[in-house]
């Protein structure tokens, strides 16, 4: 009699270095289906091996919008398990434990290449044309010069050992087997010179300590994926199935990318968008329900989810579409629904007392509260060249602000806004000083198109606390949508 299957596990694993991602929530469906399907488990690791960028408060917002859009997680750093922990940061010495037993056997090596170096290596391929990558020199050393240079103290990564001839196969369920030539793969680093795995070994050590069956990930991870494989035969282990989904695309078919559509989910909260139609939404993204039905829920999207229904095409993000389907979600809700649900979103106690003190000197009646600070809950914005374009200086002087002087300003802006946590008035007005020293512009030049942007009116509050109470997300895609119209708007000279 055969064995019984392994139960299958499944697992998200977001890197906490900005707000949660669309993607990340897409990718977190289709794992959570496949688990739910077997009745598996689905997990959540957190991965935050990058000791720069990831932040707490990344990781909190990444949990929050999981939960907002329904998909939970049977394990995971905030309710434990028995494979724990489940934050990289804190399995590193599991990380070197297993770097070492790769150095033994062999399918990893020191390396001691200075940047300059590497750099050095870098520009004569370049030069050459030849393909870019490692060219083994460490490899080489014998035995004992790697011991006399550890003993000496010199700084080093452990790279894996790529096989440097043959072909190496990956079994994608979705595509069938890919080659990649052996001699086009870099020997990867895998531990960093602080001691720190990269996400090549950190991935693969969690997901088969953690007993993951079936690894479901972006289709950006295919390149990757055959020094994963290579990884697991290195270490003796089974490697998991592989599936790589299609990329979420733009209207014009390239990556989704903050640039040309918002990509937080806070976002898409903010604005209303309802977690049932958000679920709904993505799960049309490349993939197909019998007979067509575009309007279902988990439940109905479980009974009958089979991966050969995905279209591998890249799915567009079309958010008219998303407003119509949320639109079908309202429309189906009765008057005190839809009622509990605008004040749930736009009118709690904790949003109002954010919004009060913008208002608390400007206005004479209550009445004047939501006319004033009406832009703040939501909607989009209408903005004309008056209010972007328009700088006044004293005695009611004025200069019209260049066209394209405005679009680098909110875009440079918007992307130094990308890495400001916590999200508070103070660290929002260090960023922005920080930017016009960096780029000698003038805070005044910045800041009013960016004011303008945000709230579409040539007076608000204070600016940095107007952003601190609108949220990052909303202010960061105003941003874009303000440069986005400049730029499909131009000024009539």
């Amino acid at each position: 009699m055969s064995a019984a299957a392994p139960t299958v596990r499944t697992r998200i694993a977001p890197s906490p270095t900005g707000d949660p991602h669309v993607g990340t929530a897409y990718v977190a469906l289709f794992n959570w289906m496949w688990a739910k399907k077997h009745g598996g488990q689905f997990l959540l690791r957190i991965e935050d091996t990058d000791q720069v960028r990831s932040t707490s408060e990344s990781e909190a917002a990444i949990m929050r919008s999981l939960r907002w859009i329904g998909l939970p997680w049977d394990e995971g750093p905030d309710i434990g398990g028995p494979v724990g922990p489940y934050r990289q940061s804190e399995r590193t010495e599991i990380y070197q434990r297993h770097v070492a037993q790769l150095l033994e056997t062999g399918g990893a090596y020191r390396c001691f290449c200075t940047a300059e170096r590497l750099e050095g290596v870098r520009a004569a391929q370049l030069a050459a044309k030849t393909h870019m990558k490692y060219d083994g020199h460490c490899r080489r050393l014998s035995a004992a010069e790697v011991q006399s240079r550890v003993a000496a103290g010199e700084t080093y990564v452990v790279r894996m050992a790529f096989p440097e001839t043959g072909i190496t196969i990956v079994p994608d369920q979705l595509r069938g087997g890919i080659e990649f030539q052996n001699e086009q793969i870099d020997d990867q680093v895998l531990l960093k010179s602080d001691g720190y795995p990269t996400y090549h070994l950190a991935n693969v050590v969690d997901d088969h300590l953690m007993g993951i069956t079936d690894v479901i990930r972006a289709e950006e991870w295919i390149s990757s994926t055959p020094k994963h494989v290579r990884l697991y035969e290195a270490f003796g282990w089974t490697a998991p199935k592989f599936f790589h989904l299609p990329l979420l695309r733009n209207a014009d078919r390239s990556k989704i990318s903050k640039r040309k559509n918002p990509v937080s989910l806070d976002y898409y909260e903010r604005i209303g968008i309802l977690p049932e139609a958000m679920r709904n939404f993505l799960g049309l993204l490349g993939y197909s329900m019998p007979n067509d039905q575009e309007i279902f829920d988990l439940d109905e999207m479980l009974q009958g989810f089979d991966f050969g229904r995905l279209n591998l095409g890249g799915p567009v993000f079309d958010r008219a579409k998303l407003d119509w389907l949320n639109g079908q979600y309202i429309r189906k809700m009765g008057p005190a629904v839809l009622a509990e649900r605008v004040a749930a979103t736009f009118l709690t106690p904790e949003r109002l007392a954010a919004i009060a003190p913008l208002a608390l000197e400007r206005v004479d009646r209550l009445d004047q509260f939501v006319p004033l600070l009406a832009y703040l809950l939501g909607g989009k914005l209408e903005y004309t060249h008056e209010l972007l374009l328009k700088l006044t200086g004293r005695k009611g002087a004025f200069e019209w602000l260049p066209g394209d002087e405005a679009t680098e300003l909110l875009r440079r802006t918007a992307e130094t806004l990308d890495t400001v946590r916590p999200w508070t008035a103070a660290t929002i007005e260090a960023a922005v000083t920080a930017l016009c020293e960096q780029t000698g512009w003038k805070k005044g030049r910045v800041l009013s198109p960016v004011r303008a942007a945000v709230s579409a009116r040539p007076a608000t509050p204070p600016l940095f606390e107007l952003l601190e109470a609108l949220g990052g997300a909303v202010t960061r895609a105003r941003l874009r949508d303000a440069a986005e119209w400049i730029e499909a708007n131009p000024r009539p000279e």
